[in-house]
């Protein structure tokens, strides 16, 4: 289980200032919306150059018509991330045309689709899509799966469940992870680091109870100690 760390402040200084203060951990670094909205390509340049070892995951959760999010996703290719996003809402049609496109790179970057938010009740999300949380994530992951996609960004909760309907190979990545149960803030399914270990979980994203700690060095370690001790 590896840990991507969420760049979620409010300016890309305190940002690249939190990967300064994190150097030197074998960590992924997550690049939301805000962020890319607000400071785009140099701010992905920035943090390479702040730490040249680290891995980006760039969370931008594409979900428009086949063709556009392909040529997204290609666009994407020079932005020399690791990892980026694509909604599984938008259909296999549309999971197919960005792996197509794709094709040709030999050393592209994984790539995730979003099942359901973390910030989804079951209620909330029955509305939206008149279906229980658990059974769409399994939909929507086998979709994915069958796309030929990388894996599926889930909650810690349908990853298990998920890894049994694809392969033990296709990746899971859960936000809301509440390490040492710590407030659940906006999330609705947050787990702890033994959960998702538990659910077979491949990455955890954990931003709030780093960036908002007094020694962000000293939580990342503490994280990153308790999963060697997982597994």
């Amino acid at each position: 289980m590896e840990l991507c760390i969420a760049l979620d402040l409010p300016t890309m200084e305190e940002n690249i200032a939190l990967v300064e203060k994190i150097k030197g951990y074998p960590v992924w670094l997550k690049v939301g919306l805000r962020a890319y909205i607000r400071d785009g390509k140099p701010f992905l340049t920035a943090l390479k150059a702040c730490n040249p070892e680290s891995k980006i995951f760039l969370d931008l959760k594409l979900y428009d018509i086949p063709n556009t999010m392909a040529d997204a996703a290609e666009s994407i290719m020079g932005l020399g991330v690791d990892m980026f996003n694509v909604h599984a809402s938008a259909g296999p049609k549309a999971m197919r045309a960005v792996m197509e496109r794709l094709q040709p790179y030999p050393n592209r970057p994984l790539v995730l689709a979003v099942t359901a938010l973390t910030s989804f009740n079951e209620m909330e999300f029955d509305h939206v899509y008149g279906d229980t949380i658990a059974s769409k994530a399994d939909q929507f992951a086998t979709d994915a799966y069958q796309s030929g996609l990388d894996g599926v960004v889930c909650s810690a909760y349908e990853s298990a469940s998920i890894k049994s309907l694809t392969s033990p190979t296709f990746v899971t990545l859960t936000p809301g992870i509440r390490p040492f149960g710590e407030d659940a803030g906006d999330q609705e399914r947050v787990a702890t680091i033994q959960t998702a270990h538990h659910e077979k979980v491949d990455f955890i994203v954990v931003g709030r109870p780093i960036y908002k700690a007094p020694n962000p060095a000293e939580v990342v370690e503490k994280i990153l100690q308790t999963l060697n001790q997982a597994l």
